[in-house]
């Protein structure tokens, strides 16, 4: 059995996030010591692995969620896990195309400046009050 900051500390994160994930259902509530401490174990440490594995790759809670409930009914076929997962490559895809369009516009500001002048003669300064929103 493990306590929480050990647990963390095996999962390379901060006691904060063992109890957020705990919050959110996504781990199971632990049993307790007779000092009310938590306890976890390996399954826990498992199930945390996972979570923190998913969010590194920029899934969403609900995705993690999702697949955790996929995870936890082993014999239902992998189909919906490749949808979900085909429809975060699409919305990483679109950051991606945001992203892009973001450094062409800093690109295009950047070169309104190209050499050092009083604030008030700046094209980046001066091309950020003008431009809209985009």
């Amino acid at each position: 059995m493990l306590r929480i900051g050990e647990l963390a500390k095996r999962a390379d994160c901060l006691v904060q996030t063992v109890r957020f994930y705990e919050g959110e259902g996504l781990l199971p509530q632990p049993a307790r010591s007779e000092g009310n401490f938590r306890l976890y174990d390996e399954s826990h440490l498992e199930r945390l692995q996972f979570i923190r594995r998913c969010r590194a790759r920029d899934m969403t809670l609900e995705e993690v969620r999702q697949l955790l409930g996929f995870r936890d009914r082993p014999e239902v076929g992998c189909g919906e896990v490749n949808e979900l997962v085909d429809a975060h490559i699409a919305q990483v895809r679109a950051k991606i195309r945001d992203l892009k369009e973001l450094e062409r516009q800093l690109s295009e500001l950047r070169h309104s400046c190209a050499s050092s002048r009083s604030a008030k003669d700046c094209g980046i300064l001066n091309g950020l009050a003008q431009q809209h929103s985009a």
